[in-house]
């Protein structure tokens, strides 16, 4: 059984603390998408364009999602609605963080690989920060 991945690599402010700019996200496309998880989908107005957000609630029609970054102005479905299922392509499974700039010595190569791979966990709060604002 073949499981379709692949890496997607984050820009932006709109996913920290989860995510950073830099980071790289392993995506298993075609997961079954819950509420809040990480996922990857293609933005409903500029549909060449890949985003990675937080799926908060699911509403007919599609997914609600937000950044977990509440001081940015992610771009999210706070200003294009709910995303349709055909656009959400998948599921962040895991987070890698690349080696800082200058991490040379072997403490800091083992301080860098004791945190660079995470698992991506979903975060029930979601929904509920979603009714918070």
């Amino acid at each position: 059984m073949h499981v379709p991945i692949g890496m997607v690599e984050v820009y932006g402010p709109s996913m920290a603390p989860t995510l950073d700019s830099g980071d790289q996200v392993l995506v298993h496309y075609g997961g079954r998408v819950r509420p809040g998880d990480v996922v990857v989908l293609r933005h409903p107005l500029q549909q060449d364009l890949l985003v990675v957000k937080r799926a908060a609630e699911r509403r007919p029609g599609g997914w609600w999602v937000l950044g977990d970054n509440g001081f940015n102005e992610s771009g999210d479905s706070e200003d294009y609605g709910v995303v349709p299922d055909e656009l959400v392509l998948g599921v962040g499974r895991l987070r890698l963080r690349p080696p800082a700039p200058g991490q040379t010595s072997l403490a800091a190569r083992a301080s860098w690989l004791a945190r660079a791979v995470r698992p991506l966990f979903p975060d029930p709060s979601a929904s509920s920060r979603l009714r918070a604002r």
